[in-house]
């Protein structure tokens, strides 16, 4: 009966620290919080110049 090749690969995994990197985790948030702002930013200045029909 044959056995299965056991394929190991040639890339190491990295180790992951047990507590995530606040840093990323902020830089996230404010990429975000800042493309929702500005989104909202533009949707307001079109609701105040009455620009309906403009949106494609």
């Amino acid at each position: 009966m044959p056995k299965a090749a056991r394929i190991f690969s040639a890339i190491p995994s990295r180790r992951r620290s047990a507590v995530p990197a606040k840093r990323s985790g902020t830089s996230e948030l404010v990429a975000v919080a800042l493309f929702s702002g500005i989104g909202l930013l533009v949707s307001l200045v079109a609701v105040i110049l009455g620009m309906q029909g403009v949106w494609i």
